[in-house]
């Protein structure tokens, strides 16, 4: 993985419309919205694992629980 990942231009958009959502936002918004943000980063964490495990056989088999 030497090759720096690059983001898309329609990803770039994004960002550029974040940063402006953002910087209207009062320092409170920002942090409530700061804590929101990484608790759904933290879902989606998760959720990759969850997806990992089971792709790769390494969780509980369901045709075999009790």
């Amino acid at each position: 993985m030497s090759n720096p990942i690059e983001l898309s231009l329609e990803q770039q958009f994004s960002i550029r419309s974040f940063e402006t959502q953002v910087q209207k936002m009062s320092r409170e918004q920002a942090q409530d919205f700061l804590i929101k943000l990484y608790e759904q980063m933290m879902m989606r964490e998760t959720m990759y694992k969850e997806f990992l495990k089971h792709e790769w056989g390494l969780g509980p088999n369901p045709q075999f629980e009790s």
